[in-house]
C-alpha cells in the first residue's frame, strides 16, 4: 500500500457549493451534510486517511441516483456508490471531496426467475439479505466474502470468497447490471440469456470498475440449487506445503468440493485461544462438500485418502449441520481471533493470488518473511483457487510502524508478481493498490485509463481509484 496514492485530489468548490444546495433543496432530509454522516461514508479498514465526502444521499430508486449523477455530471463533481462500506483498500474515501451515494434504502429484490435460476436485486442488499429472501425457493447465492457485503459493492469490486472454488467469482455470477453513467443515463449491460456473444461485453467492464465508470442500479445474478447435502471437514497437516499439495491433488482430482480453506499455525494457535478449540495448532484445512448423500461421502472419502497420502492427521467430517457450524468455527472467527492475538495493535488484511502451482511456496516465502522481520501476521488462505490473506497486526500511531506494514505489503506484492500471480484476488485496488497495478499489467493500464476517459470524460465517478488518469 502507499500512502502517496491516497493524497486529496484537486477540488472543485464551486461545483460542490451549488450540488449540494440543489441536492438538498431536491431530497431534503434524505441529504444529509453532518460530519458524522460523512465520517460514516468515508470508513476506511486500513491505515489509509479518511476522506469525507461533502454529503450524502440516500437514495431510494434508481431516478434519485440519475438526477444525482445528472447534477453532478453538470457541475463536475465527484459521486461515489457507498454500499455497507466493508471495502479494504479506500474504495469509499472522497480525495476530491463530492457526493456520496448510500444505497442501504435499495435493497429490494426486483425478481426472481425460479426455472432460470436467476434474479435481479437492487445494489443495496447484502448477500445474507438476499439468501434470505431466497430460502423458501429452494436457491440461494454461493458469493460469500467474509462480511456482509452488498451487492452492488460485490460486483464492483468483483469479490469472491470462501466457495469460489467450485462457484467462481463475481465475474462469473453476474449476468448483468444496469448502469447509470456520466450523462445521467440510465443502460442495461446485457440480457437474461446465459450465454450471449452480442457486441462488448459491458457487464464485465462494469463488474470489477469500482464504481470508477458508472452507478450500478440493479445486479442480474446467477443462483444455484441449495444442496441435498453438506458435509464440512478438517484436517491438519505437518508442513504448508503437505497442505498445499492436497489442496493440487484434490483440485487435479476433479472432486467438486465447495470450500477448501487454509489456516496457518498461528491462525490456528490464535483460534484455540480465542474459541477454546483443540485443534493441532498446525497448518490445517478446512473443506466443504456439496452434493447428494453418495456423492459427499465419497467425495469426502475420497480427500481423506488424499490427505493421507500427504501426510495428513486424520480427516474428521460431518453432515450434521450444527457440528458442522462448530468445525468451522475456527475459520469463521479468524479475523477477531488474530486481533485478540494483540488488542492494542491496528489490522491491516491484505490478499494476493497466484496460480495454485505457486501457492506452497508463496505462503511459505511469506511466513519466512514474517519471522525474518519479527511480525505478527497470521495467513489465511482460500486455498483452491491460489488466493490468500495476511492479516498484519502493526502499530499504526507512528510513522515507524506504518512504514513496517507498507514494507511488507510491497514485498508481499512483489512476490505474488514474481510468480505470475497479481496483486488482489477479491480485495480491489481502491488507493491502497495502485503502483502494483501498474507492475502487475504495464502498458495494460494505459487503456484501462482510455476506457475511464471514453466513459467518464469528467472524471466525476470515483476519482483517485485504481490508477491516476495522469
Amino acid at each position: 500500500m502507499a500512502l502517496s496514492d491516497a493524497k486529496a485530489g484537486k477540488r472543485n468548490e464551486e461545483g460542490i457549493s451549488a450540488v449540494v444546495g440543489i441536492l438538498k433543496q431536491r431530497f431534503g432530509e434524505r441529504f444529509q451534510t453532518g460530519e458524522s454522516f460523512r465520517a460514516q461514508h468515508a470508513h476506511t479498514t486500513t491505515y489509509i486517511p479518511a476522506q469525507l465526502p461533502d454529503g450524502v444521499l440516500f437514495a431510494e430508486t434508481a431516478d434519485d441516483v440519475k438526477a444525482a449523477v445528472k447534477v453532478c455530471a453538470e457541475h463536475q463533481v465527484p459521486v461515489i456508490g457507498f454500499g455497507t462500506g466493508s471495502s479494504l483498500e479506500g474504495q469509499v474515501n472522497a480525495p476530491n471531496g463530492g457526493i456520496s451515494i448510500d444505497f442501504s434504502r435499495m435493497n429490494r429484490v426486483l425478481e426472481v426467475n425460479a426455472e432460470d435460476l436467476d434474479c435481479t436485486v437492487e445494489p443495496g442488499i447484502t448477500r445474507e439479505e438476499l439468501n434470505v429472501y431466497l430460502r423458501d425457493t429452494g436457491l440461494f447465492f454461493p458469493i460469500d466474502p467474509g462480511a456482509n457485503a452488498s451487492i452492488g459493492g460485490m460486483a464492483s469490486t468483483r469479490a469472491s470468497g470462501t466457495n469460489a472454488v467450485r462457484y467462481g467469482t463475481m465475474k462469473d455470477n453476474v449476468l448483468s447490471v444496469t448502469a447509470v453513467t456520466a450523462n445521467g443515463k440510465e443502460i442495461r449491460t446485457a440480457r437474461r440469456a446465459r450465454k450471449s456473444s452480442a457486441g462488448y461485453d459491458l457487464t464485465r467492464l462494469f463488474v470489477g470498475a469500482e464504481g470508477t465508470l458508472g452507478i450500478l442500479t440493479s445486479v442480474t445474478l446467477r443462483l444455484q440449487g441449495i444442496p441435498q447435502k453438506i458435509a464440512g471437514g478438517a484436517c491438519s497437516f505437518p508442513t504448508i506445503k503437505a497442505a498445499c499439495d492436497a489442496v493440487i491433488m484434490t483440485i487435479q482430482m476433479g472432486i467438486p468440493v465447495a470450500r477448501i480453506e487454509l489456516l496457518d499455525d498461528v491462525q490456528m494457535r490464535a483460534c484455540n485461544a480465542y474459541s477454546g478449540l483443540t485443534y493441532a495448532e498446525s497448518p490445517t484445512l478446512f473443506l466443504e462438500f456439496h452434493g447428494s448423500d453418495e456423492t459427499v461421502e465419497l467425495q469426502s472419502a475420497q480427500f481423506a485418502e488424499i490427505a493421507a497420502e500427504c501426510g495428513g492427521g486424520e480427516f474428521l467430517w460431518t453432515a450434521n449441520a450444527e457440528e458442522r457450524n462448530k468445525l468451522w468455527k475456527a475459520r469463521h472467527d479468524a479475523y477477531w481471533a488474530c486481533r485478540a492475538l494483540a488488542p492494542g495493535l491496528a489490522a491491516l488484511s491484505t490478499d494476493v493470488c497466484v496460480p495454485i502451482s505457486r501457492l506452497a511456496d508463496c505462503v511459505a516465502e511469506t511466513q519466512a518473511d514474517i519471522q525474518e522481520h519479527g511480525l505478527l501476521a497470521p495467513i489465511v488462505g482460500h486455498a483452491g483457487d491460489g488466493n490468500f490473506h495476511v492479516l498484519l497486526l502493526f502499530d499504526d500511531k507512528t510513522a515507524e510502524g506504518v512504514a513496517v506494514a507498507e514494507n511488507f505489503v510491497v514485498r508481499l506484492n512483489q512476490r505474488a508478481l514474481a510468480m505470475d500471480g497479481t496483486c488482489t484476488g477479491e480485495h480491489g485496488i481502491g488507493q491502497g493498490k495502485m503502483a502494483f497495478l501498474e507492475q502487475e499489467l504495464g502498458g495494460a493500464v494505459d487503456l484501462m485509463r482510455q476506457v475511464k476517459q471514453a466513459l467518464d470524460p469528467d472524471n466525476i465517478f470515483n476519482p483517485g481509484k485504481i490508477f491516476h488518469l495522469v
